[in-house]
C-alpha cells in the first residue's frame, strides 16, 4: 500500500492538488499512510475521523435524519461525509469511508465487509462506490483503505 500512497502523492504534486479525508471504519488510515510521505503538506490538507456519528454530524454536517433514516454505512452518508470535508477544508478532492469491519455490527442487510466510499472533487459531482469485502476486520479495512487511494487516482482531476 505504500507504493499506492506514492502514487497518490505523486499524482497529487504534479497537479498542484491537495486532499483531504472522511474516515469511519478504517479509523484514520488512509490519512496516516499518506502523511509518512516526506512532503505530505504540500498536497495534504487534513484527515476526520469520524468514528460515531456525533462526530459525523458535529465535524463533516452530516444530517442526524440521514443518519436515523439510511444509517452511517450508507451511500448518502457518505457522501455528505466527503462534500463534508470538502466544504471544510481548502482541497481539490476528498475521500469519505464508512462500513462495518466487523467481527460483529454486521446485518442481513449490511453484512460484515460492507463498506461505502464517495470521492467528492471540486466544481465535479460526487463519486460514490459500495464494496463487499471479505476477510477478519484488519483485512476489511485494508481493503478498503487500497480502494479509496485508488478511487483518488481514478477521480483527481487532470
Amino acid at each position: 500500500m505504500k507504493d499506492l500512497a506514492a502514487e497518490v502523492a505523486q499524482a497529487l504534486t504534479q497537479r498542484n492538488a491537495r486532499m483531504a479525508t472522511a474516515e469511519s471504519c478504517t479509523g484514520g488510515w488512509v490519512a496516516q499512510l499518506l502523511t509518512q510521505i516526506p512532503g505530505s503538506s504540500n498536497w495534504f490538507d487534513s484527515g476526520y475521523v469520524t468514528y460515531s456519528n456525533a462526530a459525523k454530524k458535529r465535524m463533516l454536517g452530516v444530517k442526524e435524519e440521514t443518519l436515523e433514516s439510511k444509517g452511517a454505512v450508507s451511500e448518502s452518508v457518505v457522501v455528505q461525509m466527503a462534500e463534508g470535508a470538502l466544504r471544510n477544508a481548502e482541497v481539490d478532492i476528498t475521500v469519505a469511508i464508512s462500513g462495518v469491519a466487523g467481527p460483529d455490527g454486521g446485518t442481513d442487510q449490511k453484512p460484515v465487509g460492507t463498506v461505502w466510499f464517495a470521492w467528492a472533487i471540486r466544481n465535479q459531482a460526487t463519486v460514490t462506490c459500495l464494496s463487499f469485502f471479505s476477510g477478519d476486520r484488519q483485512s476489511i479495512r485494508e481493503q478498503a483503505v487500497e480502494q479509496a487511494l485508488q478511487g483518488v487516482l481514478a477521480y483527481l482531476p487532470n
